[in-house]
């Protein structure tokens, strides 16, 4: 049997660190339903970002799935997920360090899948990193603040569309899932969050045109309320605008991702 998970955080001095962006969930029934949103796990072999006390982690491994990897930057609650592993045994694997700095593809054989509570002040930075390789995933189920979920499913001309989203939508089809409210969590954090499922589209970019696609969306949502005549000046402005047959008097905003798109590869040329 095994504790309550408020028994593991006190057990292992869990108390959650905004350092950390740690925020936890403790409801059953919710984190079975967050896990319930991968679909199938039959297989599958799953990647968690920061476990915490575990909660989503044993969610995880009363699904079909094959393995689960968790990866915890925090001491302590590595040590949690050690306790977890010597009840429920070599299914459950451990990998303590930072996930932003981790080619987790490599680690963790296909068919892969990410599902996880993501820490909240690394939140994109390790979505963009998996859109970089979204051939090597089958799907990401993940949570966010939802103001950053609203973003990545937001559609052009919306006031959420920017950067995060065209990335995601080139790379994936986006579905925003589930609302999760601030008294889910221990502690409750200030703002809702939201569940995201991305499933990467069956043809993915290079790695030189998803750089392209990094170059182009952040200088033109860099500066939102210039004309991409000027927000993209650094790389060609009129010029490049003209080769696709888009008006240098638009704002990006604007634009739809296969809009983007052919921007990104005019500039891998």
């Amino acid at each position: 049997m095994l504790p309550p998970l408020r028994e593991v955080i006190s057990s292992f001095g869990l108390d959650a660190r905004k350092s950390l962006g740690q925020h936890f969930l403790l409801d059953a029934n919710l984190i079975a339903r967050i896990a319930r949103q991968a679909g199938d796990l039959d297989g599958r072999h799953v990647v968690e970002v920061g476990p915490g006390p575990g909660g989503l982690t044993r969610a995880l491994l009363d699904t079909a799935a094959e393995s689960v990897t968790a990866v915890e930057i925090d001491a302590r609650a590595v040590v949690a997920i050690e306790a977890l592993q010597a009840v429920v045994g070599p299914r459950l694997r451990i990998i303590a360090g930072d996930a932003v700095a981790m080619d987790l593809s490599a680690v963790v054989p296909a068919p892969r899948q990410v599902i996880a509570n993501l820490p909240y002040n690394v939140g994109s930075p390790l979505l963009v990193g998996w859109l970089r390789q979204a051939a090597a995933w089958e799907r990401l189920t993940l949570m966010f603040q939802q103001e950053v979920a609203e973003r990545i499913c937001a559609a052009p001309d919306s006031d959420g569309y920017g950067r995060l989203g065209v990335l995601a939508q080139w790379t994936c089809k986006a579905e925003f899932r589930l609302r999760v409210p601030p008294e889910a969590f221990t502690p409750p954090p200030k703002v809702w969050s939201a569940v995201v499922v991305l499933t990467p589209h069956a043809e993915q970019p290079s790695d030189s045109l998803f750089r392209a696609m990094e170059r182009l969306t952040a200088a033109a949502f860099g500066q939102r309320r210039k004309m991409l005549r000027g927000s993209l000046k650094s790389l060609g402005g009129e010029a490049l605008l003209a080769k696709v047959g888009i008006e240098g008097s638009r704002r990006a905003e604007t634009l739809t991702v296969a809009e983007f798109d052919a921007l990104a590869r005019t500039l891998v040329g």
